[in-house]
């Protein structure tokens, strides 16, 4: 859905470029050239000196491959040895797989989790420092504290649920830059730059903050997410712990946390029934009583005069009475014969732990590991790799492994196992479709062209330029220093469509020239250099029209794409198809 405009758009472009080239432009051209006289030889200009000086050099080059099969070996190795060097930027990471870079906001949020238990003066103590110390960052116009709430939904708020975020012990901090165009540091770098240093207070304070940029997408819970699954719930939380650890142990993850509460003493008043009766007086009434001290209660209205509005009353114990154990066992209360009973002789005080609560996802009880990632390769693909290898590696009570799943959750609670999620299940998912969807294509445009040339070689000769755009982009993104996005998987399958264009007018012009009665290398060398100049004007205005977005954050990916593999292509699809047109149509005679 993000990226469905683009296609719609293109796809009316080209349908109405069509009609606009069969009908308009000629019609345009017989008006405005009708009166035009041909210029002679000496009027060309430095324009066509420099195209024949470039065909020259071509002609010379591709006759000398057509006529020595040692060269067109050494030609096709060299372009292999080119395209595995390219595709090798992958591995070596100097090209960072990411399903989309990071976005220049103006804003971020500072989420802080106090231990449970803390009270509303300790979150505040640390907001503030924080606070202090956001004052002295240069980008930070202002920023707003929320302690004990969470700050208005904003995109973190609805995908990550900070909107249900409420408690003593959990503050929110909205942090606002200067507009991006009066800073020079990117929202994600000053993330990076006052992460450190954020961290190091809420060390101080036992609490765990998350840096939370507001993402172009897509829509997770955090960047990396780790589902543990499991029949027995306490076991599940015991392995989220092991989980946690190898994620504060991974070199790049940062911002970790689990979505398990800390041990909450729980105070219960056991109501002794018997002396409750033996005294007059009603359950429900001690309950009431007790609700009312410590949580307050409303017995109505008041109304002021000259006041638009009523003022609600509240009752409720001062804090000194209702702060410790002790004070509410002073409490008494009033029995139906009008004595007063003290609430010690009435309860039996029992200490409890708090139920803590309980995550399912699909119907099946899960724990939640979260993180983000930080440092050089700023994607999950990575980072899950390597906690892979530490995964595996784990032991549970047994002996028994760790399952791991990559994308689908676990059929059944059986076994232990964790399951990826996060911006990596998004990743895998977008790049999956793509990928199927971008076969599908390739086979539907194989056969369009086996009907147009009757031929099941040509197509693939057509088409073989397509993988070799790659020999341009990934060195583009490399060169840029640009994440691959899925952007970038748009803008090399939308570039295909244009270089199996410029393959096909060289290859039909060959066949034209070949059924005129032309020799097959002549006919070869003449489609390579009549053919350039619209190849050229092809390749440059889709240079120049993806110009526009190259400096964009979330489309660069794809303006590197179309430029850089229009340009490779091109510059190899001119030697390539036809030398590989030479082999298949040599091999007939």
């Amino acid at each position: 859905p993000y990226m469905r405009p683009i296609p719609v758009g293109a796809s009316a472009a080209m349908l109405i470029s069509l009609f606009i080239a069969f009908i308009i432009s000629p019609w345009l051209s017989y008006k405005v050239l009708k009166g035009v006289r041909k210029e002679s030889d000496n009027e060309q200009g430095d324009e066509s000196r420099i195209f024949g000086m470039l065909n020259t050099i071509y002609e010379n080059n591709l006759r000398g491959l057509l006529n020595d099969g040692k060269k067109r070996l050494k030609a096709y190795g060299l372009i292999a040895i080119l395209l595995a060097a390219a595709c090798l930027l992958f591995v070596f990471k100097v090209v960072i797989v990411k399903m989309l870079p990071f976005d220049n906001k103006s804003e971020l949020q500072v989420i802080i989790d106090m231990p449970e238990g803390k009270t509303l003066e300790e979150t505040t103590a640390l907001s503030r420092e924080i606070g202090n110390y956001l004052q002295d960052v240069a980008e930070v116009t202002d920023f707003q504290i929320y302690v004990g709430t969470a700050a208005p939904f904003n995109f973190n708020g609805l995908v990550r649920h900070y909107f249900l975020r409420h408690g003593s012990n959990v503050a929110d901090i909205q942090v606002n830059f200067v507009p991006k165009e009066r800073r020079k540091s990117q929202s994600h770098d000053i993330a990076k730059r006052i992460r450190p240093f954020i961290q190091q207070l809420g060390d101080k304070y036992d609490a765990r903050i998350k840096v939370a940029e507001v993402p172009p997408g897509p829509p997770v819970l955090s960047t990396l997410v780790a589902e543990i699954y499991g029949p027995d719930y306490e076991k599940q939380i015991k392995i989220s712990g092991a989980v946690m650890d190898i994620f504060e142990n991974t070199d790049g993850v940062i911002d970790v946390d689990r979505y398990v509460e800390d041990d909450q003493k729980k105070i219960v008043f056991e109501i002794d029934r018997e002396k409750a009766a033996k005294n007059g007086i009603n359950v429900n009434d001690i309950n009431q009583t007790i609700r009312l001290l410590l949580g307050g209660g409303s017995p109505g209205l008041l109304h002021v005069e000259n006041d638009k509005e009523p003022v609600e009353i509240v009752l409720r114990a001062p804090l000194s009475e209702r702060s410790g154990l002790d004070n509410l066992k002073e409490i008494s209360i009033m029995s139906s014969q009008g004595s007063q009973v003290g609430l010690s002789e009435l309860v039996k005080v029992k200490e409890n732990t708090e139920d803590k609560t309980i995550y399912s996802k699909n119907l099946r009880r899960v724990v939640y590991v979260t993180g983000d990632v930080g440092g050089k390769a700023e994607s999950p693909v990575y980072a899950i790799l390597k906690m892979n290898n530490s995964l595996d590696m784990l032991e549970l009570p047994g002996g028994a492994k760790l399952v791991r799943y990559s994308s689908e959750q676990p059929d059944s609670e059986d076994t232990y196992s964790v399951k990826w999620d996060g911006e990596w299940q998004i990743t895998y998912e977008v790049f999956r479709d793509l990928g199927i969807a971008f076969g599908a294509v390739l086979i539907l445009i194989y056969v369009m062209i086996v009907g147009w040339f009757r031929s099941f070689v040509i197509p693939l000769i057509i088409m073989a330029p397509i993988p070799l755009s790659l020999i341009g982009i990934l060195p583009g993104h490399a060169l840029l220093g640009a994440f691959f996005t899925a952007t970038s998987m748009i803008g090399f399958i939308a570039g295909a469509g244009i270089v199996v264009r410029n393959s096909i007018i060289l290859v039909d012009f060959i066949e034209l020239k070949i059924s005129e009665g032309v020799p097959l290398k002549e006919a070869i060398v003449e489609a390579g250099v009549i053919r350039f100049r619209p190849m050229l004007l092809t390749a440059s205005a889709v240079v120049v029209g993806s110009s526009v977005i190259l400096f964009d954050p979330i489309f660069q990916g794809m303006a590197i794409a179309l430029m850089a593999g229009e340009v490779a292509a091109t510059l190899i699809s001119r030697t390539m198809v036809p030398l590989l047109y030479y082999e298949y149509r040599s091999r007939l005679h």
